[in-house]
């Protein structure tokens, strides 16, 4: 599967949001509470970014499998015998995977 600017860009998000975290737990000890507030600030806004960016992709991705199922219900619709082919093929596949364990 191909990596998209929207998975880079979640991934970036979530790897700040836990540098951000663990830089909290790490330190938090050592850190006045003006220091705390603003850590605990830019984590709030770096969860509720994260959150949006994983509603959005989340959103995404049922949408694409909404498109893909319904362009393989129509294929199947418009040409039967080809989707009974390639439920038999697959099938078959299967059932020699599954006999050699």
């Amino acid at each position: 599967m191909a990596t998209t600017p929207t998975s880079e860009n979640l991934r970036a998000e979530l790897k700040s949001l836990a540098d951000t975290l663990e830089e909290v737990l790490q330190t938090s000890t050592d850190k006045s509470k003006a220091e705390l507030d603003n850590l605990r600030v830019k984590a709030e806004g770096l969860l509720k970014d994260t959150r949006a960016s994983l509603s959005d992709t989340g959103d995404k991705i049922a949408s694409q499998t909404k498109e893909i199922a319904s362009k393989a219900d129509d294929y199947v619709h418009d040409k039967p015998w080809t989707g009974v082919g390639i439920g038999a093929a697959i099938g078959v596949v299967i059932g020699v995977l599954l006999a050699r364990r």
